[in-house]
């Protein structure tokens, strides 16, 4: 069993004053019995009161608003959580049983909205990878690494260059991202096989910086495989979900998950940054602290520039 103590600070800073500011949360871990939350504390600018429900999904989501002027909006996110190990996943090799398992429940509950697949020019070559990954006689949990491994090698995990609206047709031609554009083509990929998958926010928790997204929002998915369950699988890191990977929420895609949205009126212009500190270890200890922060002059530039300055920058190498 892992604990982690995490905080995760959200600030958005405006050149002039703000009003009416009504803002939406997903920063509560998930408590079952993988996963226990031992603390949770939230501080907002202006202490508002935080109504909170369960979506859909399940997830718990908070709301708030701040109807005075302000010119900044803080969210600071305090939790302590203890993460079982995962036990490694048993495959029969029935790979013709458990594919007729899969068929027969696509159509029902909970699974069916997790195999919609969003429209993609790209598909047909997308297609044919995934053809040749799930190729007969390859259980699904064959499939569902096998299509990890190659989502893995064939993005560059790279910063800077996509956007929360980067579509996965945009990742897929430039061939780069970051943990949240590695899910959206892992789930697509497993939709197209017939496997029900499901995008999951959350954080990593790394030792030695030996993983890719470490002191950050992290992503991954979900993929539903017969007579094991939900796996959660990391294409980010090519590994299969372990006790250094806390959850947050979980849905179709980033747009189900978003930890921190909202409207205001005001200014079109801000600033956000968001720093994440990860401590992990017994209490007591001096375990290391991966930190990062992230500031976003906006508005930003599009995808599509990004990809045309990622373009010119390989170029030049």
């Amino acid at each position: 069993m892992e604990r982690h103590r995490i905080r995760h600070i959200t600030k958005y800073i405006y050149p002039a004053p703000v009003t009416d500011s009504a803002n939406q949360i997903m920063l509560y871990p998930v408590n079952d019995a993988r996963q226990t939350v031992k603390h949770h504390e939230l501080a907002i600018t202006g202490r508002p009161a935080v109504e909170a429900f369960a979506d859909y999904y399940g997830n718990t989501v908070g709301t708030f608003s701040i109807i005075r002027p302000h010119h900044e909006l803080v969210i600071d996110s305090t939790v302590e959580v203890e993460v079982e190990p995962t036990a490694p996943p048993a495959d029969d090799g029935r790979a013709s049983a458990q594919w007729e398992a899969l068929k027969a429940v696509q159509g029902t509950s909970p699974y069916l909205d997790f195999l919609f697949q969003d429209r993609c020019a790209s598909r047909e070559e997308i297609l044919a990878e995934v053809t040749r990954i799930a190729a007969p006689g390859v259980t699904p949990l064959g499939a569902v690494l096998g299509l990890a491994d190659f989502v893995n090698a064939s993005l560059a995990y790279r910063k800077g260059v996509t956007s929360v609206e980067s579509s996965t047709d945009e990742v897929w031609n430039l061939k780069a991202g970051v943990c949240q554009d590695f899910a959206h083509l892992l789930l697509l990929m497993l939709r197209m096989a017939g496997i029900p998958a499901r995008y999951v926010s959350g954080y990593v928790c790394p030792k030695n910086h030996e993983m890719r997204g470490e002191g950050a929002t992290h992503a991954w998915a979900e993929a539903f495989i017969p007579g094991c369950g939900w796996l959660g699988i990391d294409p980010t890191n090519n590994s299969i979900v372990s006790d250094r990977h806390v959850r947050l929420a979980f849905g179709r895609s980033f747009a189900d998950c978003t930890p921190v949205k909202g409207t205001y009126r005001g200014t079109g212009e801000h600033t956000l940054n968001v720093s994440v500190r990860i401590e992990s270890g017994p209490t007591g200890s001096a375990p290391p602290v991966y930190s990062t922060e992230v500031r976003r002059e906006e508005p930003s530039s599009n995808s599509y520039r990004k990809f045309l300055e990622f373009q010119q920058q390989q170029q030049q190498q």
